[in-house]
């Protein structure tokens, strides 16, 4: 008799359909589309108006020019500054002090001129300096360390140098003849102590390679140097008057010469100022605009390089972001041919229909205003059609609704559903407008709005 034990036939359990599991696997259905129509829906998100304002402005790198003349050695010798670079020094004025021997330039070594303590004045005037320094400091721009660092050196020793200067006429007494030379300002002007081969540089000569930076080097005049004879000594700033140039498109110069004066912020020490425009093309088509001021060419005249901020635009009104605005069309109807009428007393017109004999008759139509001039009023095309005559009130007028024309605008969304408000914008940018406030039909601070138009159609409700 054979053994049927090991020949085991699994039972497959019949699947029992309930009606608990159809309504759990509906429910899970439902709850899969929904979540899924959800996250593909473009959801209407509302903005609150509210007051501002928007300043266009432009920050550029401009190159300074000013009317500066080299002062070149007249004897060789070690070179001693008695002017504070910045300073404005009048015609004879000692400027600095030529060591033909080296005599002044090792007592100032060996310090066997005495004390060189610096008084309460001139301790004022480096702590100063020291402050103007670092309230300005921008660590992107490292370089100005190196020039504060040649600006203090040249401070301290002119202090030093002054201390040491009822010695000069000793030295050159025990040695008999005049080893140390006096040399002064030949002219008036504010005094530095570098040079960078920018110092002729006009309007018509910019490029815009002389904007890189990459190539430019300048060259800092140092106290106790050796000099020969000929050898650039020092540099002066001869007139108050003093430009700025920048590249700009050919459109910004074109408006800015309107202008005529722009206003001007210095990044630098956010001091502002108002300079006269001109403009110029070179031959290669690039643009640059110069801006002239008649003050404070001595705060910034050991700068080449200035970063300055146009100030063009400060429009203010309701601050609305760009996504929210919408184009419209509308009809155009003459004013006369809008009344009033019906229970609630609404705008609307009196349109021409036909009853069932084929006899002319009217019918009030209620419609809002978007817009109005002096003249016409804009009406919703959603409640009147091309072709639609209406008849002008206790009259037989009668004027074919046809012209339209465009508004731009908004949804207000104060009532639960997008309603298109007009509004009149004063100044764009890539982000937000500003509009006028107070108009009779567009928007109001406070009031809320789609924050982008195309997530909403016209007169749809929006839900919470």
């Amino acid at each position: 008799m054979p053994d049927n034990r090991n020949n085991i036939t699994k039972y497959r359990r019949p699947l029992n359909l309930n009606i608990g599991m159809l309504i759990f696997a509906s429910i899970f259905v439902y709850v899969v589309v929904c979540v899924c129509m959800y996250f593909r829906k473009d959801h209407i998100v509302g903005y609150s108006v509210k007051e501002g304002s928007l300043t266009s402005n432009s920050v550029y790198k401009g190159i300074a020019l000013r009317n500066e003349e080299i002062v070149k050695c007249n004897n060789a010798g070690y070179v001693n500054y008695f002017a504070r670079e910045g300073e404005r020094a009048a015609s004879g004025d000692l400027i600095y002090t030529i060591d033909e021997s080296g005599r002044l330039s090792d007592y100032i070594n060996t310090n066997e001129s005495g004390e060189n303590s610096l008084s309460d004045s001139d301790l004022a005037e480096l702590k100063s300096e020291i402050t103007s320094f670092t309230s300005r400091f921008d660590r992107k721009d490292f370089s100005d360390v190196y020039n504060f660092k040649y600006s203090v050196e040249g401070t301290v020793l002119k202090l030093a140098n002054y201390n040491i200067l009822a010695n000069v006429d000793a030295l050159n007494n025990t040695s008999g003849t005049a080893l140390i030379n006096y040399c002064y300002a030949p002219k008036s002007g504010i005094v530095t102590y570098f040079i960078d081969g920018y110092e002729d540089l006009k309007l018509e000569d910019m490029t815009v390679e002389l904007f890189e930076q990459k190539d430019y080097e300048k060259e800092h005049l140092v106290n106790n140097e050796l000099l020969a004879n000929g050898d650039p000594v020092f540099k002066m700033s001869l007139d108050e008057d003093w430009s700025i140039v920048i590249p700009v498109e050919k459109e910004l110069a074109e408006e800015l010469v309107e202008k005529e004066y722009v206003e001007v912020k210095f990044l630098k020490n956010q001091y502002t100022s108002w300079g006269q425009v001109a403009d110029y093309t070179n031959e290669a088509g690039d643009t640059f605009v110069s801006l002239t001021f008649t003050n404070s060419m001595i705060t910034f005249c050991t700068d080449r390089f200035i970063d300055i901020e146009l100030l063009l635009e400060d429009e203010k009104g309701l601050k609305i972001p760009n996504s929210s605005i919408v184009e419209k069309e509308f009809f155009i109807v003459p004013k006369e041919y809008v009344t009033k009428g019906g229970n609630s007393g609404k705008d609307g017109v009196l349109r021409e229909t036909y009853d069932e004999n084929g006899n002319a008759t009217t019918e009030f139509v209620p419609t809002t205003i978007y817009d109005a001039t002096e003249t016409e009023y804009y009406l919703d095309e959603s409640v009147l059609r091309a072709g639609n005559n209406i008849i002008k009130p206790d009259s037989t007028e009668k004027h074919a609704v046809s012209k339209t024309g465009t508004l731009t605008g908004v949804y207000n969304i104060n009532k639960g559903y997008a309603d298109f408000k007009q509004v009149n914008v004063l100044y764009q940018n890539e982000e937000y407008a500003i509009v006028k406030s107070n108009t009779v039909y567009g928007l109001s601070v406070y009031d809320y709005i789609v924050l982008d138009a195309s997530t909403v159609a016209d007169n749809e409700i929006i839900h919470e």
